[in-house]
């Protein structure tokens, strides 16, 4: 369908079906009024309840962590590509693990073959680790991040040790865990454990961390994927609110106040297309969290209350079709996430609807960041949308709905029994199916596929492909390190990670000696599966 733009609607919505009025004036807004309002909903940047931001200069103090996603095929690959992003301008970067190693497979499993490397790296043991970081220099990286969820515990263990390896010591890096195991099962599918022991395993990492590393940030309470699999904007920041709150809770139990760790804790969120309501979404998120550590875990320390946002540009709006239109869709919204003040900020690459970005599409998605922040002026006053009755009111109203959302969840008996009962599940698919029908009859408009399709042909792009021959390289190391290995150590080490899951310890400290021994991410996974079996197995 071609054409010019439809006028626009009689009612118009955001994507989350908050209605949008012509103007707003200040009854739209009352805290840009009320001066006790102010100070409940608003404060000033650094100050509670942080809707306005986490610190008072922000971006004037220097811009939000850059760090693109990279994993390509083998961890030479994929150390060449962080390399030249390091060397590029970027100050972070995060490993994508491959599909066999986030569902505890090694790359020689029946059922890994055919994924080795396809859509991240594959990390089978403490040498692939080793090869990913030589050379990069981690005393200078301001973060390190990586997918792990399912494998968390073993992904602490494999940086620390393979760091060493390097002569650096945990304390010498930061590293940004996703550990977010509960959105697998409705969202991602990389789990290995049932939901239970896995919620308790990611929990080690979270206990570990505070106790031994606390400057690494042990997880991130997901959104990002739940708004990928067809949420929208209240149902991912409820979710994922009511996930890290399950995470906290089991925290808490094993004797640590939120005090203890709470300022370690980030949430990965989306920036979609819809400008302001994502805006508002960043800085409703902050509003509801700080509120919700005092209210419901006693938290007395700000930098506790102050919740840390990690976006990533969403990656279900792209398109195959017309993909360098993502480009500008990936602009708009980093936008997004740059006027709602968050931490560190991933940038998509036009080609990622095709397959594993190229290397210039990964350079475009970090100059995209780059020209955000040096050129548009945008970091030089922090929360420059504060104010507009606009915003202000989108943010009320998102707060609002979020809470009303998380109490259905609580209702339901938690995150953790709403993902087990399939309520979740039934929401979400619920969401997405009404989302796709707007796309598919015209009601929302996608730029490239149901209106301005044109008809010139595409441009031919060819996105990365994983080489076949890869594969077998990856599984022929495999094998050598397990010829070369001291067995002994090894399967001493095992049966300590299986001994930590059966009395109920913190596994973390068993696997790290495990992988020290060279044992693989499918032997430990095997081993915790003693104990724990298998979803759905």
């Amino acid at each position: 369908m071609t054409g010019p733009a439809r006028p626009p609607d009689d009612d118009p919505q955001t994507l989350s079906r908050i209605e949008v009025r012509p103007v707003y004036t200040p009854a739209d807004a009352p805290a840009t009024a009320d001066p006790a309002a102010h100070q409940r909903l608003l404060g000033l940047p650094g100050e509670p309840p942080f809707t306005r931001g986490v610190r008072p200069g922000l971006y004037r103090d220097g811009p939000w962590v850059m760090g693109m996603y990279s994993g390509q095929a083998s961890p030479q690959e994929t150390n060449r590509r962080i390399r030249s992003l390091l060397a590029g301008g970027q100050r972070g970067f995060s490993v994508a693990l491959d599909l066999p190693t986030q569902n505890g497979l090694d790359s020689d499993h029946p059922l890994a073959a055919g994924e080795v490397g396809r859509v991240g790296v594959p990390i089978d043991s403490l040498a692939d680790m080793t090869d990913l970081l030589d050379g990069i220099p981690l005393r200078e990286v301001s973060q390190i991040r990586t997918t792990a969820n399912a494998i968390g515990p073993i992904a602490v263990a494999m940086f620390a040790a393979a760091a060493e390896r390097h002569g650096y010591a945990p304390t010498d890096f930061r590293l940004m865990l996703q550990n977010d195991v509960l959105k697998e099962y409705v969202a991602r599918g990389t789990y290995v454990f049932p939901p239970r022991q896995a919620l308790g395993f990611s929990v080690d990492v979270i206990e570990y961390c505070a106790r031994n590393l606390p400057h690494w940030e042990p997880i991130e309470f997901c959104g990002y994927h739940i708004r990928d699999s067809g949420a929208d904007a209240v149902q991912e920041l409820a979710i994922a609110i009511g996930n890290g709150l399950e995470y906290i809770r089991g925290t808490v139990d094993r004797g640590l106040h939120i005090d203890d760790f709470g300022a370690s804790l980030f949430m990965f969120l989306s920036a979609h297309q819809d400008l302001f309501e994502e805006v508002a979404k960043f800085r409703a998120a902050r509003r509801l969290w700080s509120s919700l550590m005092v209210e419901r875990f006693g938290a007395t320390r700000d930098e506790t209350r102050r919740l840390n946002l990690f976006v990533y540009t969403l990656g279900s709006p792209l398109t195959a079709q017309q993909p360098l239109n993502n480009v500008v869709r990936v602009a708009y919204q980093a936008l997004a996430a740059a006027l709602g003040g968050v931490q560190t900020l991933a940038t998509s690459s036009y080609d990622e609807a095709l397959g594993l970005p190229s290397d210039e599409a990964v350079q475009i998605a970090l100059r995209t960041q780059q020209i955000l922040a040096y050129e548009t002026g945008v970091t030089r006053t922090t929360d420059p949308l504060g104010g507009s009755y606009f915003v202000e009111s989108l943010t009320d109203q998102l707060a609002d709905r979020v809470t009303r959302y998380l109490a259905r969840i609580e209702d339901q008996g938690g995150a953790l029994a709403a993902l087990e009962s399939g309520w979740i599940a039934t929401e979400l698919e619920a969401e997405a199916y009404r989302q796709q029908l707007a796309i598919d009859s015209g009601e929302r408009t996608v730029v490239g596929v149901n209106r301005f399709a044109g008809d010139r042909p595409d441009r031919d792009i060819q996105p990365a492909r994983a080489d076949p021959e890869l594969e077998r390289t990856q599984v022929g190391r495999l094998r050598e390190v397990r010829r070369q290995r001291h067995s002994q150590d090894c399967v001493r080490a095992l049966r300590g990670v299986e001994q930590a899951a059966r009395s109920g310890t913190n596994t973390v400290p068993a696997i790290l000696t495990a992988v020290q021994a060279f044992a693989t991410v499918g032997e430990i996974c095997d081993a915790l599966a003693e104990v724990w079996g298998r979803h759905g197995r």
